[in-house]
Order: C-alpha cells, then sequence, then structure tokens
C-alpha cells in the first residue's frame, strides 16, 4: 500500500471513529489533532502528597507517611536505600500494604465507646498500646541530629507512650543502654548466626541485662538481593569505608554493641546468616535461657503447629517487611490460618506493612496480640530524632483508638473476627 492510501484510509478510519457514539469525544479528539478529553478523578485528592512542601516539623505531619520524604531528604542514599528496599522484585513488599484492602472492617453501631482502652498485656507486662517497636538494625544510620541516639531516641519516645520495644542484635545501641532509656524490659531479638557459642553470648548478655523475651529471627537464612539499596549506594557519594570495615566479621561488628566482647572470629564463621538453624537450636536455647522465647518470622500454619510443639511462648508473623524472601506473601493474608492453627495456645504476634490504625485493628480483629512497627518509627527518626518517632507512635495510637471506635468496641479484648471480613 502506497503512502496516500495509508493517509486516505487513516483519515476514513479516524472520521469513523469520530461518528462512533461509542468513541464520539475521543474519535473527534484524534480526527481534530486535539487531546482525548477526560473526566476529573473520583475521588479527586485534593492533597497529593508529593516532594514539594515537606512537613518542618513532627507537629505538622498528618499521617506517618508525612514522614518519609523528609527523611528521604536527610538520609545518606545508602542508609536510606537499605532501610527502604525489599528484594528482587519487591512483591511481597508492595503485597504488605496492598493486601490491608482485602480486609475490610464490620463497625458495629449503638455501643458505648466515650472511652477507649488500647492497654495489652503480653507475658505479664502491660502496655498502654498494642503498637510495637519492631527491632530494625543500626538506628544511627538514620539519626543525623545532633546528639546522634539512633535506638536510644527510639526506646526514649517508647517510654513516652509506653510502648513496648524490641531491640535488635544489630543495633547501634547496647541492650543495656536501650532499658535504660526505656526504663522498662526491652524484647530481644535475636540473629542467632551459624555459632551457638555467639548466640548463646548474647541471648546471655541480654538476660543479664533484664531483657524479658527473646525473639529467634528465623527468616534470614540466605543472602537477597535489594535493587533500590544497590541503586541508592552508587549516588552516595560518601567513602562506605570510613563507617563500614570489611575486613573480617569482627570488624565490621565493632559499631555493634551487643557483641563486645565476642571473639567472633575465635568461632570461624564466614558470615552471620542462620543458615544452619533447625528446631534442636530452639530446643536448645529454652533449655539455655528463663526468658520467654518467641520464634520471629513464620508464615505457615504448619510452622505455627511446631513452635506449639517445641514450647515456645509465642511467634511473630513476619516476612521481615519485605526483605526475607520475595514469596509474595504478606503477613495480613496469612495471619488468620495462623491464628486457627494455635488456637490461643500460645501468642501470635504480626508485623510487615503496617501504616494505619485500620491496620492495627484489623490485625487485632483477626487475633494477633500486638502490631509491630518498623519502617514507619525510622522515618520519624531520620526526619526529626526522637520527636520524630514520638509523632509517629501518637499518630498510629490515635488512629487506632478512633478506628476501634468507629467498630464500636472499647476495649481491644472485644475485638474479634466477627469485626473483619475478606473483601
Amino acid at each position: 500500500m502506497s503512502s496516500v492510501d495509508r493517509a486516505a484510509s487513516r483519515r476514513l478510519f479516524l472520521q469513523f471513529l469520530a461518528a462512533s457514539p461509542l468513541f464520539a469525544s475521543a474519535g473527534r479528539a484524534l480526527a481534530e489533532g486535539l487531546e482525548v478529553p477526560s473526566k476529573l478523578p473520583d475521588p479527586i485528592i485534593w492533597a497529593p502528597q508529593s516532594l514539594n512542601g515537606l512537613i518542618k516539623s513532627p507537629k505538622e505531619a498528618i499521617t506517618v507517611f508525612d514522614f518519609e520524604p523528609v527523611a528521604k531528604q536527610k538520609v545518606p542514599p545508602a542508609h536510606f536505600g537499605y532501610m527502604a528496599s525489599g528484594i528482587d522484585d519487591e512483591v511481597t513488599l508492595r503485597a504488605n500494604r496492598a493486601d490491608f484492602q482485602k480486609v475490610q472492617l464490620r463497625p458495629r453501631r449503638l455501643h458505648d465507646v466515650s472511652k477507649i482502652d488500647t492497654t495489652i498485656e503480653l507475658f505479664g507486662q502491660t502496655w498502654a498500646s498494642p503498637v510495637a517497636i519492631a527491632p530494625t538494625g543500626g538506628n544511627r544510620a538514620y539519626d543525623y541530629l545532633a546528639d546522634n541516639e539512633g535506638e536510644i531516641a527510639v526506646s526514649k519516645a517508647a517510654k513516652a507512650g509506653n510502648h513496648l520495644q524490641c531491640l535488635s542484635t544489630q543495633a547501634s545501641t547496647s541492650i543495656d543502654d536501650a532499658i535504660k532509656a526505656r526504663g522498662a524490659g526491652v524484647w530481644f531479638q535475636l540473629y542467632a548466626s551459624p555459632s551457638w557459642d555467639i548466640a548463646r553470648a548474647l541471648v546471655k548478655r541480654a538476660e543479664n541485662a533484664g531483657s524479658p523475651v527473646l525473639a529467634i529471627t528465623v527468616d534470614r537464612v540466605a543472602g537477597r538481593n535489594q535493587e533500590i539499596f544497590e541503586r541508592l549506594r552508587r549516588i552516595d557519594n560518601r567513602n562506605c569505608d570510613d563507617c563500614h570495615d570489611r575486613s573480617s566479621i569482627q570488624a565490621n561488628q565493632k559499631t555493634k554493641p551487643n557483641f563486645e566482647g565476642i571473639d567472633i572470629e575465635k568461632t570461624g564463621v564466614k558470615n552471620l546468616l542462620s543458615a544452619n538453624m533447625t528446631w534442636d537450636f530452639v530446643k536448645r536455647m529454652r533449655d539455655t535461657t528463663k526468658m520467654k522465647i518467641v520464634i520471629k518470622g513464620i508464615l505457615t500454619p504448619e510452622d505455627a503447629e511446631l513452635c506449639v510443639q517445641n514450647g515456645v511462648d509465642g511467634l511473630i508473623v513476619s516476612n521481615h517487611g519485605g526483605r526475607s524472601e520475595d514469596s509474595g506473601l504478606s503477613t495480613i493474608s496469612v495471619l488468620p490460618e495462623i491464628v486457627e492453627k494455635v488456637n490461643g495456645r500460645i501468642a501470635v504476634l504480626v508485623d510487615s506493612g503496617f501504616r494505619r490504625g485500620t491496620d492495627v485493628v484489623k490485625a487485632l480483629a483477626i487475633g494477633a496480640k500486638a502490631v509491630f512497627v518498623g519502617r514507619p518509627y525510622l522515618w520519624g527518626l531520620g526526619a526529626f530524632g526522637q520527636p520524630g518517632v514520638e509523632r509517629v507512635l501518637e499518630i498510629l495510637r490515635t488512629e487506632t483508638r478512633v478506628a476501634m471506635g468507629q467498630c464500636g468496641v472499647a476495649s481491644i479484648k472485644e475485638l474479634s473476627p466477627a469485626f473483619v471480613r475478606r473483601a
């Protein structure tokens, strides 16, 4: 077909579109060379979040999401990228948020909710809120205020709102100092490493410091491809070796106070991943410490049943915030079957992807005893230090109370699966 014939055919096709009632407006626009008119979005987003007009103080924040772009602006690219990234295609990272839309709340009416009680009790301790602080490593990497307190700032914020806190093995603060700053028992999260001697030394340190609960992480057994981290690290103009001594494992852990006094090189381990961990390790740890033990990283009812059979006190439904494997399993989607399998025999907790009070209430209604949050408080820390963390926790507390009230429940004890349904 010649170019003349093609042009004539195109004109006839566009004239057909212009005459068609199905494509009236689009057809006319194409035929006349105009832009296709579009309807306004419904609902219109009147206050879109953007990088323009960032909040300048914690008090200006409306949601926890307001802190993230400020933290991105203040925290060095490599550090922000490490915190923000999932792995591989980040399917799990996205599912952790998207799947909350698949769970709907069922509000009940005409109940007295003039006073809302959000307190919870776990292993003999009472906390003012079901929102707990998840263990995240190296918090000083995100805190660029003059005092650079890192986890200490988080502990102080937890104290201000009476939140449960769990400290990471890889924290830039010791468990001793975190407990002192928090003024209450801080849980200790364990990356066991391939060495029993290292694991035992870490646990003994935590127990001697007064930590009441040991959270054994079981979902970090292999490497991971953190694409966002790797890409942002390439644009970070700092010299990483100034802070990270990669000459040996021992040298690299010098900034992690929980390893103080532990001779890592003597054990002969080549990395700190727990690739050799089995249920025998859990049984052995059960016989070693008087601390309560919860297993962090459970995603199936089969493993939940094994938690019960192996005598642990609780489990945390977790996919490491989408940072361990890219399975696509969100924690809110697997929580119901795990709660059903456990059937109240041990405590079921949950983390990964929680950003709203409604998220928290959905998990509590399904059967979780508490909800851990990670990235949101790091956004607050990176943006404004301790005041930022305090405001993040305040927003989550407020949203949780509001969601409970709207559901017609005055106490967390009143929540049950009857208040949720699958969308």
